[in-house]
């Protein structure tokens, strides 16, 4: 099956939902304003503007619209023209909020679609961009994706427990590595977005149950290199938002992102409302935000 992408008003696509009209289906995804599916072709136009063909015939359907394909020596960015697995988080800089780690295995004959859906470092990347693209990079590309509630973190991370601040990501990283590769995909390089040294990693990571063995590349600024740390970028800040929005509706708060003074007087809302087991159950309690909470509140 293959999958062709376009945006709105690429060729003739702005005719493209009257002339698809009688083919229109149901969609239960709120990112999808329009599906329809012919001849064994499924079509999504989503809120953004792609426009993604899938099946056999795709590319026949999309040519129709004014696709052309591209050429097929066109090359690739440098290093990553090979199967690939990298690994990146969201939500270690930010008090309220879990951690999210997310491991893709992307290969070459992927890098057209996701160049097409305009994937890159999800830091340049609006928070609603991300929520459009997220889903179609889930249901695509292989990953493994990982998600420490604060309750959790609190649980483990901190003074006298398992866990640092960096070794928790070590230990996710690695998880997420070992479960995709469980999988079976057989990636001929492992790019983890670097946030310690290669021997601070190894260090750490000696004390997990589940041991890689393949070899690992911690590389500064990966997603801005690697499609395949860009996805899980992606992946991973969706994950972080709607946890970040799930929490706040359980506390009764919108929960801001980030470390600033903002997080500092929402938490001591909180912490005058619920308690500090209302606080450590959206809010990672080491962070210094939690002390100047408590200050807010004398």
């Amino acid at each position: 099956m293959s999958t062709i992408v376009m945006k709105m008003g690429e060729g003739t696509t702005t005719a493209l939902t009257s002339k698809l009209a009688p083919w229109q289906v149901p969609s239960k995804n709120p990112y999808i304003s329009f599906a329809a599916k012919k001849d064994g072709i499924s079509l999504s136009i989503y809120t953004s503007g792609k426009i993604v063909f899938q099946g056999n015939q795709a590319e026949q359907l999309a040519q129709e619209f004014g696709y052309q394909a591209e050429d097929a020596t066109s090359t690739t960015s440098s290093g990553q023209n090979l199967p690939l697995i990298g690994t990146d988080e969201v939500g270690n800089g930010s008090y309220f909020g879990g951690l999210a780690v997310v491991a893709s295995f992307v290969r070459p004959k992927d890098h057209t679609l996701l160049r097409q859906l305009g994937v890159g470092d999800s830091k340049t990347l609006t928070d609603q961009k991300i929520l459009q693209i997220a889903p179609i990079l889930e249901e695509k590309i292989p990953h493994r994706a990982l998600l420490l509630s604060p309750s959790k973190y609190n649980e483990v991370v901190g003074d006298g427990l398992r866990h640092n601040a960096v070794s928790v990501k070590v230990a996710l990283h690695n998880q997420a590595i070992f479960l995709l590769l469980s999988d079976g995909v057989q990636p001929e390089k492992i790019v983890i977005d670097a946030f310690t040294s290669p021997s601070n990693y190894q260090k750490y990571v000696r004390n997990e149950r589940n041991q890689v063995t393949n070899p690992l590349t911690l590389e500064e600024k990966a997603e801005g290199k690697y499609l395949a740390v860009a996805v899980s970028s992606i992946i991973a800040r969706k994950m972080f938002l709607e946890n970040l929005d799930k929490l706040g509706q359980e506390i009764g708060f919108t929960l801001p992102s980030g470390a600033g003074s903002k997080s500092d007087q929402v938490a001591s809302r909180i912490l005058a409302k619920h308690g500090m087991p209302g606080l450590a159950h959206v809010a990672k309690l080491h962070f210094k935000n939690t002390i100047k909470a408590q200050n807010l509140l004398k």
